[in-house]
């Protein structure tokens, strides 16, 4: 009955989510007329993308303005709270913003903090600015808007929040410019090369020296010197005129998240470490120099975006972010010892081709003058080009999240094969569990494949992150086809959904989750050790149980409350530590992490059992289950009670009857069902059958 009631509840968070989410309002025609009022002209949505032209009569003719769009439409990044900020944005033809302005925002700062009036104040300072233009947070002395860089002021207690709304800002800026304004030199932004993770090259740093993947420039005194002649700035640097042979800055630029790069360069953690931090479709690059004019210089903030080294390609500013970590650089590199490194992040929305070249800037700044001193700025560029064999081409089918799919084919056509081999499996169980030891290697090799493939390798680990996710989505109005760029989670949704129907949660729970999986071998593993196991009583496993659901219940009803919270409570899933991270975290994570697999070595499954927040939405998901697909035999439960007794998931009732919500698809019971050995009503039968043949004594004589 409790039971029962939780599942409602679960159901009814779920239901009223969506209901909210037919709330959540975008930007219509009539809504921008409002907002745009005459003389300005709204027209019609465009047909090949979500932005509406701006017009303006000019005598006899109209004149185009610009395109208002919304910010979620073409770069919905994850704000501080986990749901993007929704900004309408208006661009004129040569790319200079005509207006931004806040449509909604769940940032905790702007909501509880300092209140939305200095958000409003923030945004409203991009007016007049150009996407040609590097625009920075927060000016330094002496700095002057130009066409080249644009300073605004940043939001202080709020400096997340206001670095993340700058990169939805520009990211939705250039892919309009990109598609509309010509700004993608003829070419569709849209088809973009994919990088290749799946292809590893052994190289010896020297050999990434002179194959050009890790571009090596060294600029002296005198070079700098050649730039500003016959400016005001020649002359001005009296070091460069003493020691015209030093070292200005020796520089290092490798393109890191290339797996032939990134491996080879630095150390297996480093570069596990790095990968964890980037996101399907980012970038990073590594900077490492030395000399006067060092990229992490004194004066360079960590996490933020660096004032001497700039990108650009198809003549656009990409903004590029320091991640703010620590790597290791292997062995014997030849790299200067006294090397500064850091490492940057360019976002997948910033629309980054790989496969056209990367212009790297120096920017370098003389002051001439003491009180009001001019500025005199020189950039040296520095191009780089990735071969052609570490990305796919951009192509027709390699369009937006159709490269996601064709750059992984051979994973995904592993994981269908897996899948097609467990649907087999899974129908035919009978004839599978017949041959006990069979059974118990197929499901080993299996659970191995799930764990090790499936998890740590393709990245499939299923979640509730995905659930809330989605929700968060829906409830913002958000596109859902970011989801799309990641194959593996949605052929594994798109399975699951249907083993729901048909098998029940037990399909994911005791076969696909990686997490499961792991805790399978600990608890098998302490069981070959000896360690002594702890059987929940039957009263307290049915109060255990519930634990899930109210974990599941919470993390739902956080979404009307906070993300920020909802953000918190889904770490209670060691997914993320154990599987997508592989142990590589803080120590909190990890000390959570393993301690629930030490308790699952005592108490079989314990966290799937009775922590698990989307074992719970699942199992309340599988009450559409159509199928009582698990053998019985009207001897179960009464009087029999062998299965019930050696399940470990205690999934089976007192009568007999198979508890689906807390079944996990073992088999453990079907192995029993098919064994002459083992089911006490297939004994009994046998018993019953046996016919002791009547031999008459021999007649002796």
């Amino acid at each position: 009955m409790m039971q029962n009631h939780m599942c409602k509840l679960v159901l009814w968070l779920v239901l009223a989510l969506f209901l909210s989410s037919s709330r959540a309002g975008v930007m219509t025609r009539e809504a921008l007329i409002r907002h745009f009022p005459s003389p300005l002209i709204i027209a019609e949505k465009d047909s090949t993308l979500p932005i509406w032209p701006i017009f303006k009569q000019n005598a006899t003719e109209n004149e185009l303005v610009g395109y208002v769009f919304e910010s979620v439409d073409m770069a919905p990044i994850p704000g501080f709270s986990g749901i993007p900020v929704n900004l309408l944005i208006a661009l004129d033809p040569k790319g200079t913003f005509l207006d931004v302005s806040v449509i909604s925002q769940h940032e905790p700062v702007f909501l509880d903090g300092l209140g939305p009036v200095p958000l409003t104040q923030f945004v409203s300072q991009y007016h007049g600015l150009s996407i040609n233009q590097n625009i920075k947070i927060g000016t330094r002395h002496g700095d002057k808007t130009s066409d080249t860089y644009a300073f605004i002021d940043g939001v202080t207690k709020a400096t997340a929040s206001v670095r993340i709304i700058n990169q939805s800002i520009l990211a939705s800026a250039l892919k309009v410019a990109r598609k509309k304004l010509g700004f993608a030199q003829t070419r569709d932004p849209d088809l973009i090369a994919r990088m290749k993770t799946d292809v590893f090259e052994a190289h010896t740093v020297p050999e990434l020296l002179k194959q050009d993947l890790i571009r090596h420039v060294v600029l002296y005194n005198r070079d700098i010197e050649k730039q500003f002649a016959g400016t005001d700035g020649a002359g001005l640097d009296q070091d460069a005129l003493d020691h015209p042979d030093a070292v200005f800055i020796d520089l290092y630029l490798a393109y890191v998240s290339i797996p032939s790069v990134g491996r080879n360069l630095l150390q297996p953690y480093s570069w596990k470490k790095l990968t964890g931090r980037l996101d399907t479709g980012d970038h990073a690059i590594l900077a490492m120099s030395t000399g006067r004019y060092a990229i992490m210089g004194d004066d360079f903030v960590r996490g933020s975006v660096p004032n001497r080294l700039l990108l650009r390609q198809d003549k656009l500013p990409i903004e590029i972010r320091d991640l703010d970590m620590d790597l290791s650089l292997v062995k014997n590199t030849l790299i200067a010892p006294d090397v500064s490194i850091g490492v940057f992040r360019i976002i997948s929305q910033s629309g980054l081709d790989p496969s056209q070249a990367l212009e790297f800037s120096l920017p370098v700044t003389r002051s001439k003058g003491v009180v009001y001193p001019e500025r005199i700025t020189r950039d040296i560029v520095i191009s780089m080009q990735v071969p052609a064999r570490f990305y796919h081409a951009a192509q027709a089918d390699n369009k937006s999240w159709q490269g996601s799919w064709t750059g992984r084919w051979k994973e995904l056509a592993v994981l269908l094969s897996a899948l097609i081999i467990l649907s087999v499996a899974l129908i035919r169980q009978r004839s599978l569990t017949r041959h006990e030891g069979r059974f118990i290697w197929f499901r080993r090799v299996y659970l191995l494949f799930t764990l090790f493939f499936v998890g740590w390798y393709a990245q499939g680990q299923l979640s509730i992150v995905n659930i809330t996710g989605l929700l968060q989505a829906v409830i913002a109005g958000r596109n859902l086809s970011f989801f799309l760029y990641d194959p593996m989670t949605v052929i594994l949704w798109g399975f699951v959904l249907i083993s729901l129907v048909v098998w029940g949660r037990g399909t994911f729970c005791g076969w696909l989750c990686p997490f499961g999986a792991l805790q399978e071998f600990i608890g098998k593993l302490a069981k070959v050790m000896r360690i002594p196991q702890i059987k929940i009583k039957s009263g307290t496993n049915a109060k255990l149980k519930y634990v899930k659901y109210g974990v599941l219940a919470g993390i739902l009803a956080s979404l009307f409350f906070s993300n920020e919270i909802t953000d918190k409570l889904v770490e209670l899933e060691p997914f993320k530590t154990a599987i997508t991270l592989g142990f590589v975290r803080s120590w909190p994570y990890l000390i959570y992490a393993i301690g629930l697999l030490i308790a699952s070595a005592t108490v079989y499954k314990f966290f799937c059992r009775y922590l698990c927040p989307f074992g719970a939405g699942l199992a309340v998901l599988g009450r559409v289950r159509v199928f009582d697909w698990l053998p019985r035999r009207k001897e179960c439960g009464i009087p029999c009670q062998t299965c019930r007794h050696r399940c470990d998931y205690q999934a089976i009732a007192p009568g007999g009857e198979i508890v689906y919500a807390d079944c996990f698809q073992c088999m453990d019971c079907v192995v029993i069902y098919e064994s002459d050995q083992k089911c006490a009503p297939l004994l009994l039968e046998q018993k019953k059958n046996r016919v002791i043949p009547i031999q008459s004594l021999p007649v002796t004589p």
